[in-house]
């Protein structure tokens, strides 16, 4: 197993404390950011705050359970890696819950060496493959993007863009995690290149910036911006 601290974020949701306690630790060797929930709902609400990579989910959960949950993020989100915990071990049962597009099914009790070999697993995966919803992409605190009509919204409700912030935003959805540069930028919003354009295109970052969560979009000092998930 890699020493190395990753670039992704979890999200573990577990109601035993010991439990809890264990796996969140042993994530923190390996993930940057790890978010722990005791219940469901908390579960979802750090979920929309963060926007984390994976999701490690007890099935049994107080007040929302692991795969209702999970059903919440799949309305928008198909990219979010998910791994249940789970004392089930009935085929019938897995079977039915695979239009929530699991990357791993655990049974309890949890070893070490079977969370290792998810963690490479999940890692595996996350560098070589990437999949982003045709229809929406969730952004964090609850924002989506609409593919089919353009259109940013937040909890159902449109946010009103500008036609060129439509048009950066769009950019910026299609080469997630890509660094644009600012001449790049400029000729995809603008269908052709003007250096004088840079100064406003400052501008029109800003004001973008002012209707989606903090942080999603990236100054790349002296070269462009980019847009992380």
């Amino acid at each position: 197993m890699r020493d190395t601290i990753l670039n992704y974020s979890v999200l573990f949701v577990e109601d035993d404390m010991q439990v809890r306690e264990k796996v969140s630790s042993r994530l923190k060797r390996h993930f940057k950011n790890v978010y722990v929930a005791s219940d469901g709902e908390e579960g979802w609400s750090l979920y929309l705050q963060h926007k984390p990579n994976i999701l490690f989910l007890d099935i049994d959960l107080p007040k929302l359970s692991g795969i209702e949950l999970l059903k919440r993020v799949r309305e928008s989100d198909y990219s979010t890696k998910a791994v249940m915990l789970t004392a089930h071990s009935d085929l019938d049962f897995l079977l039915s819950t695979n239009q929530l597009k699991l990357t791993k099914y655990i049974v309890k009790p949890l070893s070490r060496e079977v969370l290792n070999s998810t963690i490479e697993m999940l890692v595996k995966e996350m560098t070589n493959f990437k999949i982003i919803s045709l229809k929406n992409l969730a952004l964090k605190s609850g924002y989506q993007w609409n593919f089919e009509n353009s259109e940013l919204s937040k909890e159902g409700n449109i946010i009103h863009l500008t036609s060129n912030e439509r048009k950066l935003l769009e950019c910026f959805v299609k080469n997630i995690n890509i660094t644009l540069s600012f001449d790049d930028i400029i000729i995809l919003v603008w269908n052709s290149f003007d250096a004088d354009k840079r100064d406003t295109l400052k501008t029109l970052v800003k004001t973008l910036r002012n209707k989606l969560p903090e942080g999603t979009i990236e100054n790349v000092f002296g070269v462009g911006y980019r847009m992380d998930y």
